[in-house]
C-alpha cells in the first residue's frame, strides 16, 4: 500500500471506530436489557456485531481494497477511544434530544388526529346513529297507531256489515233461509269429515313411523 492508501486507511478506521462507539450507545439506549428476555438480548447483540464487522470491512474495502494490518485494530481503538472522551457526553444528550423531539411530534400528531378527524367522524356517526333511532322509533309509534285505527275502523264497519246481514236474514223467505241452512250444515259435515280423515290419518302416519 501507497503512504496515501495507508492514511485514508487510518483516518477512515479512525472514523469507523468513533462510528461504532455512536452506534453502540444508540443501539444501548433502544434495546432496554432489563426488559427484555436473554434469548432476544442475545440474537439482537449478535445481528449487531454482524452489521458492524460488514460495515467495517466494507469501508475498508472501499479504502484499500479489503488488506488488514495491525494498525486497522489500533486505529479503530484510538477512535473509539477518542468518542468515549469527547463525543460520547455530547452524542448521547443529542440523541436524547432527538427521541424527545421525535416523541413529541408523535403525540402531537396523535392529538391533532384524534381532535380533527377521529373525534368529528365518531360524533357524527353517534350523531346519525342517535336520528336513525329517534326516526325508527316515530315511524314504529306511527305505525302502531294507524294499525289501531285501522282496526278500531274494521270492528265499527264489521259491526255494520253484521247488522246489514242480519237485517236481509230477517227479510229472506223461510224457505231461502231452510236452503241456505241445509247448504251451510252440509258444508260444515264435509269440512269436519275431511278434518276427521286428517287427524286419522295423520295418527296412523305418526304409528307408522314410531
Amino acid at each position: 500500500m501507497t503512504l496515501s492508501t495507508q492514511f485514508l486507511t487510518m483516518l477512515s478506521m479512525i472514523g469507523m471506530g468513533s462510528l461504532f462507539g455512536a452506534m453502540f450507545d444508540t443501539y444501548q439506549r433502544f434495546l432496554k436489557r432489563p426488559k427484555r428476555k436473554q434469548w432476544i438480548v442475545f440474537l439482537n447483540d449478535l445481528l449487531f456485531w454482524i452489521i458492524q464487522a460488514l460495515l467495517i470491512f466494507y469501508t475498508l474495502f472501499l479504502v484499500n481494497q479489503g488488506e488488514i494490518r495491525v494498525y486497522i485494530f489500533l486505529a479503530l481503538i484510538c477512535g473509539f477511544a477518542a468518542y468515549q472522551s469527547l463525543i460520547k457526553s455530547i452524542y448521547l444528550r443529542m440523541l436524547e434530544w432527538m427521541i424527545q423531539t421525535v416523541i413529541s411530534i408523535y403525540r402531537f400528531i396523535k392529538k391533532a388526529l384524534r381532535l380533527l378527524i377521529i373525534r368529528p367522524v365518531v360524533g357524527l356517526i353517534q350523531l346519525v346513529t342517535v336520528i336513525v333511532l329517534a326516526l325508527g322509533r316515530g315511524l314504529w309509534t306511527l305505525v302502531k297507531f294507524i294499525l289501531r285505527v285501522l282496526s278500531f275502523i274494521v270492528k265499527i264497519l264489521w259491526g255494520i256489515l253484521e247488522k246489514i246481514l242480519l237485517i236481509f236474514w230477517r227479510l229472506l223467505p223461510k224457505s231461502l233461509k231452510n236452503s241456505v241452512e241445509k247448504l251451510y250444515n252440509r258444508i260444515a259435515g264435509n269440512f269436519k269429515k275431511i278434518t276427521n280423515f286428517i287427524i286419522k290419518w295423520l295418527s296412523k302416519w305418526k304409528k307408522k313411523k314410531e
